[in-house]
């Protein structure tokens, strides 16, 4: 399964942002004295004690306001709360308990999930004088935190990483092939599923954002097995208007972890855009496999040039994802769609794929007799020996003599030459360069 969620909750002006942004080791959410400041659930990864998770800061919830933005920032926390394994459910230490603190545990309480109490500003090493006060809430023994201070943080995180489910195990054998279809609301996801496997699985509407969760459909083809992930549409942050939409992001970013291949789906009329950008970004740094797939070219007028003066933008705006192959497709006419599970099912194979020691060397070798490796101030950079050390990215090792002089345009030399006698199709390639120990340097 992807990540382990944890949604920090309460009414407005307890220090969630603060406590965010300690946790997150940096300022992301806004931190203002005025309550109702932080309005967007924000999100970062967090790796405590091995255990990596996914921390979501949530605008206040105030149970009793029927004003709009506070009545979205309670549906926002729901949410959170919805989708969250661990739930951190923050008071006032100073202020001490209040009847929206007494409503936001009665919601917490019902959703049958891990919840911690925790009471924010307690500045000192004394215990707040309401302490015993929190027992009433029936959600068990506070926990005295400082998050402007960093008082107690570790401890909470330790009890965090506890409630963690024990098994991270997938739900699926490791023969099936994951794909998670990704991109903007509207570009035709759900229609693209729904042709490839032949029947009305997945609701398809013209508004966007109608799957609002990663909803899976496992399917077999001939003695292949398969499990479409098909996600939320990705909006840019700017143009969320509904907040159920940031909760459909956190369920896709998951569901990218979750897959091998990744289906990136663009509309043909509007281009690559800056959050399909972001959006490949988000694959290719997860290390996945990646195919590009144009959607509605039936509606392009054509002329000789077309697809290929396409192809040509479309590399230079994902240059990083030089690797994935570009399909040009049709969810309307169908047009192309049978040759999306042949070029899934080969991707899979690539992003698996693992070359012979031998081989490897070899090409590498003879990559460096035809393009010297650079050298500064005398020294020369030495490639010693290769390995490729994993799969699901390819990933490779690379022994060298010294770190410094691995520039970027040689590395990417290297890689080109790879892929040129061993495929790697549809993946990004991963390098770690280790410097020889007690050899020549």
């Amino acid at each position: 399964m992807g990540k382990p969620i944890v949604a920090v909750v309460g009414r407005p002006n307890v220090g969630k942002s603060t406590f965010f942004n300690k946790i997150a080791g940096r300022r992301i959410a806004i931190v203002e004295d005025e309550p109702g400041v932080t309005r967007d659930r924000i999100y970062t990864e967090v790796e405590w004690l091995n255990h990596k998770f996914t921390l979501i800061d949530t605008g206040g919830i105030e149970p009793e306001s029927e004003e709009i933005i506070p009545a979205q920032m309670r549906r926002q926390a729901e949410l959170a709360i919805e989708t969250a394994n661990v739930i951190v459910f923050l008071v006032d230490g100073r202020e001490g308990l209040i009847s929206s603190d007494r409503e936001i545990a009665d919601m917490l309480r019902k959703s049958k999930k891990p919840v911690l109490l925790v009471l924010n500003k307690v500045d000192t090493k004394e215990q707040s004088p309401h302490y015993f006060d929190f027992y009433e809430l029936g959600i068990g023994d506070p926990i005295e935190i400082s998050s402007a201070l960093g008082l107690g943080i570790g401890d909470l995180l330790d009890e965090v990483v506890k409630n963690f489910p024990n098994e991270e195990a997938e739900d699926y054998d490791e023969d099936v092939i994951k794909v998670a279809v990704i991109g903007k609301p509207n570009v035709g996801k759900s229609s693209i599923i729904n042709k490839v496997l032949g029947e009305d699985r997945v609701i398809v509407s013209d508004i966007a954002g109608t799957t609002r969760d990663a909803i899976d459909t496992p399917f077999t083809d001939g003695e292949d097995q398969y499990v479409f992930i098909d996600t939320a549409g990705i909006r840019r942050k700017s143009k969320i208007k509904e907040h159920v939409e940031r909760y459909s992001v956190i369920r896709s970013l998951s569901a990218v972890e979750r897959a091998d291949v990744c289906l990136l789906i663009i509309d043909a009329e509007e281009g690559v855009t800056e959050q399909d950008k972001k959006i490949a970004g988000f694959s290719h740094e997860n290390g996945k496999g990646l195919i590009i797939v144009i959607n509605k070219w039936d509606l392009i007028e054509k002329e000789t040039n077309t697809m290929n003066q396409f192809i040509k933008s479309v590399r230079t705006e994902l240059a990083y994802c030089e690797y994935a192959p570009i399909v040009f497709v049709s969810a309307l006419t169908g047009q192309r769609l049978n040759k999306i599970l042949d070029k899934i099912k080969f991707v899979a194979n690539q992003h698996a794929m693992r070359v012979p020691t031998g081989a490897l060397n070899e090409v590498i070798g003879e990559a460096m007799l035809l393009n010297q490796p650079p050298s500064d101030k005398g020294k020369r950079l030495k490639i010693f020996y290769a390995t490729q050390a994993a799969v699901k990215p390819p990933t490779f090792v690379l022994f060298i003599n010294d770190k410094e002089l691995m520039h970027f345009s040689y590395q990417r030399y290297i890689e080109n030459r790879i892929r040129e006698n061993f495929g790697f199709e549809g993946t990004p390639i991963r390098f770690i360069n280790r410097e020889k120990t007690g050899g020549e340097k």
